[in-house]
């Protein structure tokens, strides 16, 4: 009686890795948070100074651990009607596009002056923010998730 053949045993590991899946649509418009920080209330007197500056800080958050091309977009004007009777309207003083780039998990402040010209309730959440991975090849970032309204009463004294 012959003894079975030994056959020795070979363990193959692929060679090339499996690429990463391409994050969802949903995945890219939430990588980067924003949050706009401000006064509630603003007291100016018009009557000595005709313009209302109310200084803004908008902060970025980066929610992903890869690197992120950020592009801010101050000049996104509120056009429906409605809003501007309930809100009016207001100008973002100075630079009106940043762009900039975020390391994983790093949090930037932007220091922003919006310039109002009366008394009245205001939406400052216009800036539309854009980011796409630094690593991908897109013609064009995707839009970031904007948050509730951030409404500013501007009082006269």
């Amino acid at each position: 009686q012959e003894l079975p053949e030994m056959v020795l045993l070979k363990f193959f590991r692929p060679e090339n890795t499996p690429v990463p899946a391409r994050p969802t649509p949903e995945q890219l418009s939430n990588l980067i948070k924003t949050s706009l920080h401000y006064p509630e209330s603003f007291n100016h007197s018009f009557h000595q100074k005709s313009l209302c500056l109310v200084p803004v800080t908008l902060l970025l958050s980066n929610c992903s651990q890869a690197v992120v091309d950020v592009m801010i977009d101050l000049r996104h004007k509120t056009t429906s009607p409605e809003a501007l009777e309930i809100h009016g309207s207001f100008t973002w003083l100075g630079q009106t596009q940043y762009k900039l780039q975020l390391k994983s998990q790093e949090v930037y402040s932007l220091q922003l002056k919006a310039c109002f010209v009366h008394t009245g309730v205001y939406n400052l959440g216009t800036p539309r923010v854009f980011a796409k991975l630094v690593d991908q090849v897109t013609l064009f970032e995707t839009s970031q998730q904007n948050s509730m309204p951030a409404l500013i009463i501007i009082n006269n004294i």
